[in-house]
C-alpha cells in the first residue's frame, strides 16, 4: 500500500483517483457478506439444522464478538505501528485469507453429536473467522481516512463503498438463501452456499488488497505510548465519543433485526420466497439513491443528512408491526401469488434501501471527519486505534442484536427444530415481528437523542 518511502502527505484538497476510489470500494463487496450473511444465516442455520435452542444460538454469536472488543484495537494499534513499514497490505492479504476460509467451514459440518456440541464447534470456528475478519476490516476502515483531508473526498470513497456494499448485502443476504434451495436445501445446500460465498469473499478483498499496494496514505507520524495510553487520547476526542456510541446503539437494534429477517419472511409473511426479490429491490434502490448522500450532506451537513435518513428509517420500520400473509391476489410472479401485503413489503424495501445506505455510509463519513479533527488537532493520528474501537463496537452491536433475538424469540415460545422449520405458534411470530419492528426503531431513536449531541469544531489548518 506504500512503502517506507512513499511518506506523501495528501493534499487537503485532492481529489482520490476514481480508480482508487474503486479498488477501495471493492473490498466491501466481501467484507459485507462476511458480515451480513453470518448474521442473517447463522442463526436460522443452527436452529433448524442443527437444533441449537434460539437462547443458544445468539450466546454463540455473542462469545467471538466480545473477543473483538479488545482484538480490534490491538490490530489497528499494530497496524499502525508497521503502516510506515510495510503499509497495511499484510493485513488485508492475511485477512482475506482467513476470512474466506473460515465462512466456509462455519457451514461445513451439519452431523453432531448433541445441539450443545453444535453451538461449541460453531462458535470456536467463529472465533477464528471473526479474527480473521478483524484483521482485514480494521486497517480497511482506517484506510477511509487516510486517502484525503478533504471530508467532500472522505465522503465521496464512502458512497463509493456502500454502492460495493450494497452488493454485498444483495449477495450475502438475498441470493444465499435461493443458493441453499437450488442445491436442494439440507446440508448439501448449505455447503455450496458457503463455498459460493465465501469464493466472493476471498477475490473482493485480494482485489482491494493488491490493488492499493502502491497507493500513498496521509502520514501523520506516529502516536507515541502503548495502546492503553493512545485509548487515552482518544476519549479526549469527543465527536468520535458520541459517534461511537451513536452507531453502537443504532446497530444493535438494526442487528437484532437483522437476525430475523428469514423468520419474519418464513413465519409471518409466509412468503420465504419473497426475500430475493425483497433484497433486489432494496439494492437497487440504495444504488440508486447514492447521488443524494452525495449531493445532500454538501447541502445542508453530515450531521442533518444523517438525521434525515436515520427518522425516515424510523417511520418506515414501525410499520413492519402490521406486515401479516397476503390473504389476495394482485398478480403472479412465476410461480407465485403477489398479494397487497407483498407489495406493500417491497414498497417498504424501497424506501428502506434509500435511506438505510444514507445514514450508514454517513456515520463512517463522520468517523473518518474525527480522525481528521484529531490529525489537525494533535498533528498526528493514530487512524488504526479510531478505527478498531470503531470496528469493535459495531462487531459487539451486531453479536448483542442475535443475543437480544435469541432472548425475544425463546421469551415469546420459539421452538427450535433439525432438519427444518417447525410450526410457531402466533404468540412466538409476534415476538419475531416484535424484533423486526418495534425494538429497532426505539433503539434509533435512542441513538439519534445521542447523537443530538455531535459537534464536530472548526480547526484552521
Amino acid at each position: 500500500m506504500t512503502s517506507p518511502a512513499a511518506t506523501l502527505q495528501a493534499d487537503l484538497h485532492d481529489k482520490v483517483p476514481t480508480g482508487v476510489v474503486l479498488r477501495y470500494g471493492i473490498g466491501q463487496l466481501g467484507a459485507q457478506v462476511f458480515r451480513d450473511t453470518p448474521a442473517v444465516l447463522l442463526p436460522l442455520f443452527m436452529t433448524t439444522m442443527l437444533g441449537v435452542p434460539a437462547w443458544l444460538a445468539g450466546l454463540v454469536v455473542l462469545g467471538p464478538k466480545l473477543w473483538l472488543i479488545l482484538c480490534d484495537p490491538l490490530v489497528g494499534a499494530w497496524s499502525d505501528r508497521v503502516k510506515a513499514l510495510y503499509g497495511r497490505t499484510p493485513f488485508l492479504i492475511g485477512g482475506a485469507l482467513g476470512t474466506a476460509a473460515s465462512f466456509v467451514a462455519l457451514f461445513a459440518a451439519t452431523s453432531f453429536s448433541s445441539p450443545y456440541w453444535a453451538a461449541a464447534t460453531v462458535c470456536a470456528l467463529f472465533f477464528i473467522g471473526s479474527t480473521a475478519f478483524s484483521i482485514y476490516s480494521v486497517p480497511y476502515l482506517a484506510i477511509a481516512a487516510e486517502l484525503s483531508g478533504d471530508p467532500h473526498q472522505r465522503n465521496r470513497i464512502m458512497v463509493l463503498r456502500m454502492f460495493f456494499a450494497t452488493f454485498g448485502v444483495l449477495i450475502g443476504v438475498g441470493v444465499a438463501q435461493p443458493i441453499i434451495e437450488h442445491f436442494g436445501g439440507g446440508a448439501a445446500g448449505w455447503h455450496m452456499m458457503s463455498y459460493v460465498l465465501g469464493a466472493i469473499c476471498l477475490v473482493s478483498m485480494l482485489t482491494t488488497a493488491s490493488g492499493l499496494r502502491r497507493v500513498p496514505l496521509i502520514m501523520a507520524g506516529d502516536v507515541p505510548g502503548n495502546l492503553w495510553q493512545q485509548l487515552a487520547l482518544v476519549r479526549q476526542n469527543k465527536p468520535f465519543l458520541v459517534l461511537l456510541t451513536t452507531s453502537f446503539v443504532s446497530n444493535v437494534g438494526q442487528a437484532a433485526s437483522y437476525t430475523v429477517i428469514g423468520f419474519v419472511f418464513l413465519y409471518a409473511l409466509e412468503a420465504i420466497w419473497l426475500i430475493p426479490i425483497f433484497i433486489l429491490c432494496m439494492s437497487a434502490a440504495s444504488i440508486a439513491a447514492q447521488p443524494l448522500w452525495l449531493w445532500l450532506p454538501r447541502r445542508i451537513g453530515k450531521p442533518r443528512a444523517y438525521v434525515v435518513a436515520a427518522m425516515v428509517w424510523v417511520a418506515v420500520t414501525v410499520t413492519w408491526l402490521w406486515a401479516t400473509p397476503a390473504d389476495d391476489v394482485i398478480t403472479h410472479l412465476g410461480a407465485q401469488a403477489l398479494g397487497t401485503q407483498h407489495v406493500l413489503v417491497l414498497v417498504r424495501a424501497v424506501v428502506i434501501g434509500m435511506v438505510n445506505g444514507g445514514f450508514i455510509l454517513l456515520a463512517l463519513s463522520m468517523m473518518t471527519d474525527t480522525v481528521d479533527y484529531q490529525r489537525r488537532l494533535m498533528g498526528v493520528a493514530n487512524e488504526g486505534v479510531f478505527a478498531g474501537l470503531f470496528s469493535a463496537f459495531e462487531k459487539l452491536a451486531f453479536a448483542m442484536g442475535p443475543v437480544i433475538a435469541g432472548l425475544v424469540m425463546s421469551a415469546f415460545g420459539f421452538v427450535s427444530s433439525t432438519g427444518g422449520a417447525a410450526a410457531q405458534t402466533p404468540h412466538a411470530i409476534t415476538g419475531i415481528i416484535l424484533l423486526y419492528s418495534a425494538i429497532p426503531a426505539a433503539m434509533q431513536g435512542l441513538a439519534l437523542l445521542v447523537f443530538s449531541r455531535y459537534r464536530l469544531p472548526e480547526i484552521a489548518g
